[in-house]
């Protein structure tokens, strides 16, 4: 049932991908007198996230007494414009894009990862002759978009100071990187160690990790500054509660926030401002 139920919301999904963002109106709380948008980047498909995120969405607003409404942008770019122009109330993102929010808008960081940092990646096949960087050169690689954070800004920051300059292809998603190496359209890809953790069997047999970059706290869960304290602590309190039982667990599992903890710009995120990422940005709409 919960396979039918899940392939049904997918085409559903995909099919409001015509028309501009997938939104389900008041996940949680059906009382609730206020409807908070929730953006998710997207890094992997509309239906992926669609299915994985509503569930515990419900969840949690029931819990809080809260009501979300999921938004999902079919592309980064889009997603980004909405987010620098201060559009969304809660939104998931990528740690570079909090630097950005923070910066432009004053988006406070709320929740995060404990349990696994990020990492950039370059995959190759596994058959690849390739077993260097250096041998990257003047070779097509393809990435998720220009200002995805592990899987392109570092990666790219990392080629350039090597001096090793690549033909980019930006495909969208994580899993269209993946399939792109797969299907010989690129030498090598970009991506993130959890999301090429969450590919199935039959892909990760057939790539094989080049080079993995130095290791971040993970993508947050940030809000508009206009969402008030009472109810941030309302909604991190009953994500922190989702670790209680096998069911929250799973649902924590399915979005990569395995053991959720409150995070700050200070802390976590401000430190990335020394990478110097910004002349790598590629920003539309602004």
């Amino acid at each position: 049932m919960r396979t039918v139920r899940q392939h049904l919301l997918g085409i559903f999904a995909s099919a409001l991908l015509i028309s501009g963002a997938v939104q389900a109106a008041c996940l949680g709380d059906p009382h609730s007198t206020k409807v908070y948008s929730f953006d998710v980047v997207p890094q992997l498909t509309a239906a992926k996230i669609y299915t994985t995120w509503s569930p515990l969405l419900q969840r949690v607003g029931q819990e809080a007494g809260l009501c979300f409404e999921l938004r999902v942008w079919p592309t980064i770019p889009e997603f980004e414009q909405k987010l620098l122009k201060g559009d969304p109330e809660f939104v998931f993102l990528n740690p570079y894009h909090a630097v950005l929010a923070y910066q432009k808008k004053k988006y406070q960081p709320l929740l995060a990862d404990s349990e696994d940092l990020l990492t950039g990646i370059l995959v190759v096949r596994t058959d690849s002759p390739i077993q260097s960087l250096e041998a990257l050169k003047g070779k097509t690689v393809s990435l998720p978009a220009p200002n995805a954070f592990a899987a392109s800004l570092l990666i790219r920051a990392e080629l350039a100071k090597r001096k090793i300059d690549v033909q980019p292809v930006f495909v969208k998603t994580h899993s269209n990187v993946y399939r792109s190496v797969i299907g010989k359209d690129a030498v090598a890809g970009g991506g993130v160690n959890n999301t090429l953790d969450n590919e199935a069997p039959e892909v990760l047999q057939q790539l094989r990790v080049l080079f993995e970059t130095p290791a971040y706290t993970p993508h947050p869960i940030v809000t508009h500054p206009s969402v008030p304290a009472a109810v941030r602590e309302r909604f991190l309190q009953a994500m922190l509660k989702l670790t209680q039982d096998d069911a929250g667990r799973k649902l924590l599992d399915d979005i990569n926030l395995h053991k959720p903890q409150a995070v700050t710009y200070v802390k976590h995120y401000k430190p990335l401002e020394a990478l110097q990422l910004e002349k790598f940005l590629v920003l539309s709409g602004q």
